[in-house]
């Protein structure tokens, strides 16, 4: 039967101890896609539809913390156990056996440590953004503090409980409408230069956008703000809060491949990967993937890659993931 529907079902879902709201659409394999921060369902709306069309059952969850999904109350709620348990949890909620996952920003923290926890129950990766070169050699914490010293940098600002929360609660549409840009949007010059965090929150220092980018309409920034608006933002911020504890508790994946296929999908002028080159990333994830099928960056393209180049991005995934879907 062909499922004739134009946009995806939200419902709710019990998975791992909470209830998550997922957007869905198709039939066929099951294929979930993991967002990031500080993002939504939503952010998948271009990629649902495209793999629904390519015969595929697209399963797009509110993460733990986001949107319509439970927002536990303790910071150990959202380290990579409860995050990559959440994941699987979702394969069994659907009655399947195994999941083709894609996961852009945290997702992709989220995806490249549930397949190496679970290798059994997926058909492939498709991380979008950020790249996995195996465990790192230190705490994440430490090796951020000896860089940045006493500077601001957002991921040491969000270890306080409490701080950054605040300041984007009090403001949402600040906040997004800063982060939501495309590497040549212009902007305002920052309110807040002094490089030192105790000088301040992050908001002022990301200039005011004089216009938003083409890939975001207006509808879609209020989405966004008022889903953060109902959620609030601590849940996605405790992810950040575990990155010490992720790498204390993953000891023992140290060394161990990832032996699905798994592709590579990022923009070029994504500050995440640091003016790395493609080859130079290829190195990297074949040190841990034993059937890497290759890295796409796409060119004049920036952090929000599934939205800002949504028919491009969306070739890339029905091309992998077709190209493994009988095996």
């Amino acid at each position: 039967m062909t499922d004739t529907r134009t946009e995806p079902t939200l419902r709710t879902i019990k998975v791992n101890g909470i209830n998550m709201r997922i957007a869905e659409m198709g039939q066929g394999p099951l294929v979930i896609l993991a967002h990031g921060w500080p993002e939504s369902w939503y952010s998948w709306r271009h990629q649902i539809k495209a793999l629904a069309d390519a015969g595929y059952h697209a399963v797009a969850p509110d993460m733990r913390g986001y949107g319509g999904t439970d927002a536990p109350s303790a910071i150990a709620d959202y380290d990579i156990h409860h995050l990559a348990g959440d994941v699987v949890s979702i394969i069994d909620a659907m009655g399947e056996e195994k999941a083709h996952l894609i996961g852009h920003d945290w997702g992709a923290v989220v995806s490249w440590n549930a397949v190496h926890m679970y290798p059994d129950r997926f058909r492939s990766l498709s991380a979008l953004s950020v790249p996995y070169g195996g465990r790192g050699s230190a705490a994440p914490t430490t090796i951020l503090k000896k860089i940045y010293g006493d500077n601001f940098y957002y991921m040491l600002y969000f270890q306080e409980p409490g701080v950054a929360e605040a300041e984007f609660d009090a403001d949402p549409r600040a906040i997004l409408s800063r982060l939501y840009r495309s590497p040549d949007s212009p902007s305002l010059p920052p309110t807040l230069t002094d490089p030192k965090m105790s000088a301040g929150g992050w908001v002022p220092r990301l200039g005011e956008l004089k216009d938003r980018p083409d890939w975001l309409s207006a509808a879609d920034l209020d989405y966004y703000v008022q889903q953060f608006q109902a959620a609030g933002f601590r849940g996605g911020i405790n992810y950040y809060r575990n990155l010490d504890r992720n790498w204390e508790t993953t000891a023992d994946l140290e060394g161990v491949t990832i032996d699905i296929p798994v592709k590579f999908i990022a923009g070029e002028q994504d500050v995440v990967l640091g003016g790395r080159t493609a080859e130079q990333l290829d190195a990297t994830m074949r040190n841990v993937c034993t059937d890497f099928r290759g890295v796409t960056l796409l060119p004049n393209t920036g952090h929000w890659v599934q939205q800002e180049e949504a028919d491009a991005v969306n070739e890339a995934l029905v091309s992998f993931i077709g190209s493994i879907r009988t095996q």
